[in-house]
């Protein structure tokens, strides 16, 4: 069974950082595009940033861009999102996503709800 777990989430005042990981387990999945998305209170599901299996294929939202960076580890199926200069608009659940298919190119629109994803962790940003 292939499973994603998000840690690193937690709560911190405007202009602070955190640094999310994703863990997985059950499938290699080094070959795999993965990615965090988030979902606010009353809001849907968002793309944040998205990296392919050798990283030289890199996304981001225009909301995080030059705040956020996403990194894979070594050997491949750990990815992290570097958080700074967080502003309360970042509050969300931030969820770990793997694309289903190797070799993706890593856009947004490749993952979906048959793709695997974590359960998410809570990033709180308060003013």
């Amino acid at each position: 069974q292939v499973q994603l777990v998000e840690s690193g989430g937690g709560s911190v005042q405007t202009g602070g950082s955190l640094r999310l990981s994703c863990a997985t387990s059950g499938l290699d999945l080094s070959k795999n595009a993965m990615g965090w998305f988030r979902q606010a209170p009353g809001k849907e599901r968002e793309f944040v940033a998205t990296i392919n299996d050798s990283s030289d294929k890199i996304y981001y939202a225009d909301s995080v861009k030059g705040r956020f960076t996403i990194s894979r580890g070594s050997p491949g199926d750990t990815v992290y999102l570097q958080m700074n200069s967080l502003i309360p608009e970042d509050t969300a659940v931030y969820y770990c996503t793997a694309d289903r298919l190797i070799y993706g190119s890593a856009s947004p629109r490749d993952f979906g709800r048959n793709d695997y994803w974590g359960q998410g962790t809570q990033v709180t940003v308060s003013s």
